[in-house]
This record gives structure tokens, C-alpha cells and sequence, in this order.
């Protein structure tokens, strides 16, 4: 019951919102009592922290199975942002605008989860590329992982792209482009616009 409770509970906080979905929101959708909820959450805080912790080690598992699958950095990246997006529903809500204001301490956590594991994940990327000659040589690996991981995050906030200006798929289309081409040679540049030439097709 526990499992069904967090997974419905995620979808609906990704959904509605952070702070708009309550207890009896969720007892109603689940057609189940709020006694079954709190004998499985000791409250609202315990399953917000319990489902974000979820949705990130199920993004994070997904996204080392893409890792593994040895295709080049640039389709790495691309297939990583597809999976991340099918992860996060429309996101029309800002949920995460909504947890970094309602439930800070819970946000700040899972930030700094989000940039260990995305550090790994993009310091890699970046070194593997240049290996293959698809990155330029001159790059600062540690200065491009992080300022990657804080446009990421900043594209995300509310106040900075307010949803009903800027779609989150158009954005993070955007800016994955942008963050690609600032680090490609010319050869990786003909792979980039072959991938967003077949995916527009």
C-alpha cells in the first residue's frame, strides 16, 4: 500500500503541485481513508520528502542505464533530457518552485543529491567527448560541469521563466542546444544538427 500511496502521490504533486495536492485530495483520488495515509506517512512533509526521493533515485537509475549504453556524448545528452522530461510529466505546476518555497529544507537536499549525481554524470560526458574529438581540448571540465548543472537548475525557476511565457520542453530544448554547441568542434557540431535535424523529422 505504501508503494501505491507514494506513486500516486508523485504523480499528483508533479501535477498539481507541491503545495496545492492535501491529504484529502489523495485520499479521495486514491478512494482510501487519510488514516491509511498517515499509518504509512507520519504527514504531508514525510511523504513530500519520501516521494522526491523516489522520483530522484528512479531519474538517477535511469539515467546511469542511458550512460551505459555507450552512445556518443551528444546523443547521451539528448536521450538523457527525452528521459528526464517522460520522468517529470508536463511539470505545468512548477513543483519546484512550489517545494523551494513551501518545503526549503526538503529542496535543499535534494538539490545537492541532483548535484553529485549530475556532476558525475556530466564531467564524463564532457571528458569522453573530448576523447572522441567531438569537444574542444580547451575546455574547463569542473568549470563547464557546474555552470551546466546551475543554468539547469535555473530554467526551472518560476520567477526567472514564468510557465505561462516559457514551455519547459521548449526551454530545456533550448538550452541543452546551447550548452552543446558552446563546447563542440566542428565535427561535433555536424553530429548535434544531424540529431536535431532527424528528431524534428
Amino acid at each position: 500500500m505504501k508503494e501505491r500511496i507514494l506513486e500516486k502521490a508523485t504523480e499528483m504533486f508533479l501535477t498539481l503541485g507541491f503545495k496545492s495536492v492535501t491529504m484529502d485530495d489523495l485520499a479521495n483520488e486514491m478512494g482510501i481513508s487519510k488514516k491509511t495515509i498517515y499509518a504509512n506517512f507520519e504527514n504531508k512533509t514525510k511523504l513530500i520528502e519520501e516521494s522526491t526521493l523516489s522520483l530522484f533515485y528512479t531519474i538517477s537509475t535511469g539515467i546511469n542505464g542511458i550512460c551505459k549504453t555507450e552512445k556518443n556524448p551528444i546523443e547521451e545528452l539528448l536521450e538523457i533530457k527525452k528521459f528526464v522530461m517522460s520522468q517529470l510529466k508536463n511539470e505545468k505546476s512548477s513543483p519546484q518552485y512550489q517545494l523551494q518555497k513551501y518545503y526549503p529544507k526538503i529542496y535543499a537536499s535534494l538539490k545537492q543529491k541532483q548535484y553529485e549525481a549530475m556532476q558525475d554524470c556530466t564531467i564524463n560526458n564532457i571528458k569522453k567527448g573530448i576523447e572522441l574529438g567531438i569537444y574542444r581540448k580547451n575546455i574547463d571540465v569542473e568549470f563547464i560541469s557546474r555552470i551546466y548543472f546551475l543554468g539547469a537548475s535555473s530554467i526551472k525557476d518560476n520567477t526567472l521563466f514564468p510557465s505561462e511565457m516559457f514551455s519547459l520542453k521548449k526551454i530545456q530544448d533550448e538550452y541543452l542546444e546551447y550548452h552543446i554547441r558552446g563546447i563542440v568542434t566542428p565535427e561535433g557540431r555536424k553530429i548535434l544538427n544531424k540529431l536535431i535535424n532527424s528528431n524534428h523529422e
